[in-house]
């Protein structure tokens, strides 16, 4: 069988487009759900606080994932980056200080997105800025 160039030319490969820039807060979204559970296992006595904060991080991480287009990871392959402290206080201040950063990841992140996502990261910024208090 002869060899031609001419196929070189009729490929359809298209690089592969890179990743969404939302794709970072669905992760993030997962982690802070998984470190809230396991803050909450860690304290009994702050799950009622802690629990609902969990799931609205979870509700979050799925919407997010909806937008871009994405599979959410399972909620048990979400590991909290560390373990919760060892007592409450510090626990829930542990919490604040990853609400903070991630408050502040999603401020950007709403900052550079076009309009259609904006309200989605809008009340995400929100919610993040609620959880700090919520936490106090």
């Amino acid at each position: 069988m002869p060899l031609t160039g001419c196929d070189l030319f009729d490929r359809d490969d298209q690089p592969t487009p890179p990743p969404d820039p939302l794709r970072p807060m669905v992760d993030e979204s997962l982690a802070l759900a998984a470190a809230y559970r396991a803050s909450a296992i860690a304290h009994p006595e702050l799950a009622d606080r802690l629990n609902p904060i969990a799931e609205t991080h979870t509700t979050h991480a799925t919407e997010l994932a909806r937008v871009i287009g994405v599979t959410v990871p399972s909620a048990a392959s979400a590991a909290p980056t560390s373990a919760p402290a060892a007592d409450p206080n510090g626990a829930r201040a542990a919490l604040r200080a990853l609400e903070k950063t991630a408050q502040q990841s999603a401020t950007a992140a709403c900052a550079a997105a076009p309009a259609e996502r904006a309200a989605l990261l809008g009340s995400i910024v929100a919610a993040r800025a609620t959880h700090q208090e919520a936490l106090k």
